[in-house]
């Protein structure tokens, strides 16, 4: 399934889990009515014994006004929980990882288990063309994980200490591409809108445990007609027992939702690895470990459908399981396995002594150090096609990548005030003249660390190879989200500053303000609901933007609007103005609102307009995959001829 099939898929799934949850709703309201008929019928009953007139029937107690009242009830209380669960999610991620008692991993951390983690972490986010989520750590002894967001750029991965201490890299390497493939496909946004809908069906439980609660303060019988105390107490449990009904029905959804989509999951990570005994040893691991994968936080249950593995403990039935067997889930990726958990757990001085390893089937051209490989028009079509699948030659670039970042500079990305010193060492120009215009407007502005950091690192960012531009800027994300309101509004202004420094805005400024805002969510986004056709003008208007930054020449710019438009249902012509930056931003805002089906042709568009020359500069490569990124389609790596050729024979369109 291709990342644009299963993001539509995701979407909807959506739609079923509304039908599903309008089934639990219509349940809840039943019970709720029987239970209050059966509450007035015994209240009917006491009072005609006592004035001695006949007893009312039960079915005299239902009517349709009491119906009518007790679904309006409902509604309000699933809906308010609903909401009210959702204002509480809207910080993204570190919301779920901060509620399991999860701790943000410090992007300098000296933790050799925590380094690792890290540096997986990012391996996987540059090998997929995703910016690199924020890393929580939850102090279990358990081998579990998670990934949790509504989109790539407030998504984090939460990861068990038992997982990073008992697991090799290989197996972490797995479990991790497990959780990317949940991001990538749009899993991790359904599952957290699933958390709030729920909730609204739980919070009925809850309302009914605090008016139990309430009765230890108040006597249950003040006299023989005071019967108030008898009836909250009912209604109390009543409400309870509808809670529980409520855990009954959300736990049947999660299972329907989760349990196909896991074994997606771990085919994505063997795809991803193309080492099938990663994940397939992390799972028989979780077999036999003490702890397994459970988890002892308070709130594990309300987020057990997150997990890379079964994070609580199974009633009588299996049917509330929100994760296929895990017996079931070996032998899918490793089918020669004897059944036997017998894995052993290897120490954590073992583990650090380990060496990193190697790429054997590393294809030329993507092996570490060669980052000057030809790109043509096979690379570009390749990344689309492996867009939501990226392979182990992604991730091998992606380690040569970073094996190519010098060191200081990798370590400046992980601290707040080197990374956004890195950032505008990004915009400075190469004009050494206006490089001071820029560094004197700068220098009113910004904080003084990040300006003396900006002094110490720039130089040594002026010579920066420009297939490392993006990759950096995937690095530093973490570190950037960890900024304050005041201090992201203050490190937006200071970009400003750079790029009016001279008056105009360059591609690539636009596309790098534009990124970053993007990943920072700054932008504003609306429902995904728009066709190629309703988009011909901001088509037209980035297409021609992309045809004039690989050549001057207007025969040449004509020739690759002629090679873009093949495959769109309308012409394109040149447009006049491509330097009105404010256009392009508006353009980009409503090309991002896509119906996920519409966005392959557009990026086909794209990549045929940088390849019509048959070859594919550094910095075309660049701004194709950052308008990719701005779109919200995660592009990987372009690779070289040899390896883009060898990924086509296998992967189709």
């Amino acid at each position: 399934m291709d990342f644009f099939t299963a993001q539509d898929n995701a979407r909807r799934k959506t739609g079923r889990l509304v039908v599903l949850m309008v089934l639990a709703v219509l349940a809840l309201i039943v019970v709720t009515t029987l239970a209050i008929a059966i509450a007035l019928h015994l209240m009917g009953e006491q009072s005609a014994t006592q004035t001695n007139l006949p007893t009312p029937g039960l079915w005299s107690a239902l009517s349709i006004e009491l119906v009518i009242g007790v679904a309006i009830a409902v509604l309000a209380v699933v809906v308010l929980g609903g909401l009210f669960k959702r204002s509480q999610l809207k910080r993204g991620g570190r919301v779920v990882a901060e509620a399991l008692g999860g701790r943000e991993i410090n992007l300098n951390t000296r933790d050799a288990d925590e380094r690792r983690i890290l540096n997986v972490v990012e391996e996987m986010a540059i090998a997929s063309g995703t910016p690199v989520p924020s890393v929580y750590v939850l102090e279990e002894e358990s081998i579990n994980a998670f990934a949790a967001g509504y989109q790539t750029n407030d998504a984090v991965i939460g990861i068990t200490r038992g997982t990073i201490r008992h697991l090799t890299r290989d197996e972490l390497q797995g479990v991790v591409a497990h959780e990317f493939s949940h991001i990538l496909h749009g899993d991790m946004r359904l599952n957290m809108r699933l958390i709030s809908i729920l909730h609204g069906i739980l919070i009925i439980g809850l309302l009914g445990g605090t008016l139990l609660r309430s009765m230890r303060f108040r006597r249950v019988g003040g006299g023989k007609r005071d019967n108030s105390g008898a009836v909250v107490l009912a209604l109390g449990a009543v409400l309870m027992l509808i809670g529980y009904a409520g855990t009954f029905f959300g736990n049947l959804i999660k299972s329907a939702v989760s349990r196909q989509r896991e074994y997606l999951a771990d085919a994505s990570a063997v795809q991803f690895t193309r080492n099938p005994q990663g994940i397939g040893n992390a799972l028989v691991k979780i077999g036999s470990h003490s702890q397994g994968s459970y988890l002892q936080a308070t709130q594990a249950a309300e987020f057990s459908h997150l997990f890379f593995g079964q994070g609580v403990r199974l009633g009588f039935s299996q049917m509330m399981a929100t994760h296929p067997p895990i017996k079931d889930r070996i032998k899918r990726v490793m089918p020669d396995w004897d059944g036997r958990f017998d894995a052993t757990l290897p120490t954590q001085q073992a583990e650090s002594d380990a060496p990193e390893p190697e790429y054997d089937d590393v294809r030329p051209g993507t092996e570490p150090g060669a980052m000057a490989a030809v790109l043509t028009g096979v690379s570009a079509q390749t990344a689309i096609n492996t867009m939501g699948q990226p392979d182990q030659r992604h991730l091998a670039q992606a380690r040569a990548t970073l094996d190519a970042l010098p060191e200081r500079i990798k370590t400046a990305a992980h601290e707040p005030y080197a990374a956004r010193a890195l950032v505008y060492s990004l915009l400075l120009s190469q004009d050494k003249t206006m490089r001071k215009q820029q560094l004197k407007a700068l220098q009113q502005v910004a904080l003084p660390d990040v300006y003396r950091a900006l002094m110490e690192y720039g130089p040594e960012m002026l010579r920066l190879d420009v297939q490392l531009r993006l990759p950096l800027i995937d690095l530093v994300l973490p570190a950037l989200r960890s900024l304050s309101m005041e201090q992201a509004q203050h490190f937006r202004l200071c970009m400003e500053r750079l790029i009016e420094a001279d008056g105009q805005v360059t591609l690539f400024e636009w596309t790098l303000y534009q990124l970053l805002l993007s990943n920072l969510g700054q932008h504003g986004s609306g429902p995904a609901n728009l066709k190629l056709n309703d988009l011909q003008r901001e088509c037209q208007l980035l297409l021609t933007v992309l045809a004039t930054a690989g050549q001057d020449d207007s025969v040449e710019v004509g020739a690759a609007l002629n090679a873009a438009e093949r495959g769109l249902p309308f012409s394109l012509t040149a447009t006049d103005d491509i330097s009105d930056m404010r256009a392009l931003s508006l353009a980009v805002e409503r090309l991002r609102r896509l119906k996920p089906l519409h966005k392959p042709a557009l990026l086909q568009a794209m990549a045929r307009c940088i390849e019509h020359s048959g070859r594919i500069l550094p910095a075309e490569a660049e701004l194709f995959r950052a308008m990719a990124d701005i779109l919200d389609c995660p592009m990987p790596p372009l690779l070289s001829d040899e390896a883009s050729a060898t990924i086509c024979d296998t992967v189709k369109p």
